[in-house]
């Protein structure tokens, strides 16, 4: 039994990497404990210590007794009588105190097996006190481990000689762990709370993308480059803004790096998560539209009170200056520090609603009709007064939703201008198309009238 301890020692002290008078502080305070569980009374002695022989393993309680004088001997756990202590050493002395052996046979074997527990609980917190010493300057860093087992929704990484946790709400929605699957990690924080000392690792933090580019640019890592800010969905997209005071060094082809090698290897890691990098501006305008590039911005105006940059694009740029599920819009908002909002640009929309207006006014100016039935009959397929003229009176009714005689009117109204020769205004270009069918070509969307 005392060949285990020797064993034991060597194996905290090596494999663990606790110090070696960590290990054996720990067995001696289980040592003593298991002393007063198995000896009656043993509670009682206040000062009581174990001695460990770290080469053999033999094990030695030994306890400390103040020297009274043997009329006064009452408390035979912690007081020796005169003559008993002159018996040990000579020139005892009354008020002296002296250490006796009082471990009892056999207590190697026995102390092993009471002592375990708590020997194991006291190795445990000397381990976590190690790993708290190592990493507490480590917060920020990139380490690599192995998915040794889950939690929950928890990842358990075996960092080597330490465990550390990846919690769910780091994790990337996106990726699947197994176990034995080797990753890297950002180490988020080493907190030193309740359960004692804990590593807590992150793969969806936007630091652990700044990292990655640091590592792999070495303009970056010598700061001829600054990355000036990071806005992340982890799984997604990243987008990262980049600048430098060199005028004769291109910080975005740095961090793209030859044939996109740097930034692929970055993507890679990231199991292909998209990223975006973007030249920072500190005009707030020239860098929110470099963000929401490959969207081209129609228009932007800016409240700088409230921090709001409202931008408009056309029509067919909209969905690429939003972006999937919004993330263009929201990721350039993160980036730049202000409340991007995209919006259609509409004026073209309504230099055509404008031209309708006009186009519909002349018609109800022709037929006598008021503003809302011309500009009914009008996106009815009612362009000029002859197209009018070739409509059924039961598809003028329908369309304007009036009596049969009243379309019988308009129609009529509509012959009299024909015959008249009256000059048709020209028709807006995007005008709907009629749908009567007739010998005659109606306007289509986007064509001349």
């Amino acid at each position: 039994m005392t060949t285990d301890i020797v064993a034991l020692i060597e194996f905290y002290e090596k494999e663990k990497a606790i110090d070696r008078e960590r290990v054996v502080e720990a067995l001696e305070y289980a040592f003593c404990s298991a002393y007063r569980k198995m000896v009656p009374g043993a509670d009682a002695i206040e000062n009581l210590r174990a001695e460990i022989n770290e080469k053999k393993g033999d094990t030695r309680i030994l306890a400390s007794l103040e020297v009274v004088a043997d009329d006064d001997y009452v408390d035979k756990f912690n007081e020796v009588p005169l003559a008993v202590a002159r018996r040990k050493e000579g020139e005892a002395e009354l008020g002296q105190r002296l250490e006796f052996d009082v471990t009892p046979k056999n207590f190697g074997r026995i102390a092993v097996q009471t002592a375990k527990q708590t020997m194991m609980q006291r190795l445990r917190q000397a381990e976590k006190e190690k790993i708290y010493d190592e990493f507490k300057d480590r917060a920020g860093d990139i380490v690599s481990g192995s998915v040794r087992r889950f939690e929950k929704s928890d990842v358990m990484i075996d960092l080597g000689k330490f465990e550390a946790r990846m919690p769910s709400k780091e994790r990337v929605g996106t990726e699947e762990y197994n176990v034995g699957d080797r990753i890297r990690c950002y180490v988020v924080s080493v907190e030193n709370e309740g359960r004692g000392p804990e590593i807590i690792l992150s793969r969806s933090h936007p630091n652990f993308v700044r990292r990655l580019f640091e590592s792999e640019v070495a303009e970056i890592s010598d700061r001829t480059v600054e990355l000036r800010a990071v806005a992340r969905e982890a799984g997604y997209r990243t987008k990262v803004a980049v600048y430098t005071h060199d005028d004769k060094v291109d910080p975005v082809g740095a961090c793209v790096g030859l044939r996109g090698a740097r930034v692929k290897n970055i993507v890679r890691e990231l199991n292909n998560e998209r990223v975006d990098i973007i030249r920072w501006n500190d005009d707030i305008a020239e860098f929110v539209t470099e963000a929401l590039k490959p969207a081209k911005v129609r228009s932007l105006t800016l409240n700088e009170d409230e921090q709001v940059v409202h931008v408009t694009v056309d029509e067919e740029d909209l969905s690429k200056a939003i972006g999937r599920r919004g993330q263009n819009a929201r990721l350039t908002s993160k980036l730049t520090g202000w409340d991007v909002q995209v919006r259609k640009d509409e004026s073209q929309h309504e230099q055509f609603e404008a031209r309708v207006g006009d186009a519909a006014s002349h018609l109800g100016e022709s037929l006598g009709l008021e503003p809302e039935l011309a500009d009914k009959l009008f996106r009815a397929g009612g362009v000029t007064v002859d197209m009018v003229a070739q409509m059924p009176a039961e598809y003028i009714a329908s369309a304007l939703e009036v009596e049969l005689d009243e379309a019988n009117r308009i129609l009529a109204a509509s012959m009299g201008e024909n015959r008249g020769g009256t000059t048709e205004p020209e028709a807006p270009t995007e005008a709907a198309p009629s749908h009567v069918p007739t010998d005659e070509p109606t306007v289509e969307e986007g064509t001349e009238g």
